[in-house]
């Protein structure tokens, strides 16, 4: 935490920070070191930084906080637990502090970027579809970014995916 408010100082302030803690593997064996190191760096590490960019953003009375969810924080995945459990905490960390920001009235944006699979090494398994290319997800992220949005699918199409796994009912997904 103390890195973050030093680069801060460092750069004389910013007016924008971008939190991308993300590791996850797929995790059949529910291996526990997997799923520790996955919590560790998605939900603790994310949450340290989000609190320093707040607590920064407060003092300065705005500011923009964006931080790297994923499609997977909709529901819970058993190919890898923690990775979909940490990505929700990070999807209702955001929210918490949006309303945080609007409550003490301050002009802190917070988005949520929900990226779906991305050509990366983080895009793992088999028959993987709709994988966009890391150019095509950074100039979407970018855009959300810049005109402010509070939620937005990466790429967009990922939106009908994120309807549906809202919808789809239990007994159909724990199939899945």
């Amino acid at each position: 935490m103390g890195q973050l408010k030093e680069l801060i100082t460092e750069m004389g302030g910013t007016d924008l920070v971008v939190i991308s803690a993300g590791t996850g593997d797929l995790n059949k064996d529910l291996d526990w070191k997997i799923e520790k190191d996955t919590i560790d760096v998605n939900v603790t590490g994310f949450a340290a930084m989000a609190n320093v960019a707040f607590e920064y953003f407060r003092g300065k009375g705005r500011g923009h906080i964006a931080g790297i969810s994923s499609i997977a924080a909709i529901r819970g995945g058993g190919a890898a637990p923690a990775y979909n459990a940490s990505k929700a905490f990070v999807s209702n960390y955001l929210e918490g502090l949006r309303q945080k920001a609007a409550k003490l009235r301050l002009a802190i944006t917070v988005t949520d970027i929900m990226p779906g699979l991305v050509d990366t090494a983080m895009a793992k398994g088999e028959g993987l579809f709709w994988v966009a290319p890391p150019e095509k997800a950074a100039k979407q992220i970018f855009e959300a970014i810049e005109n402010g949005k509070g939620h937005a699918y990466i790429t967009k199409r990922w939106r009908v995916i994120a309807w549906l796994l809202k919808t789809i009912p239990n007994s159909l997904y724990k199939k899945l």
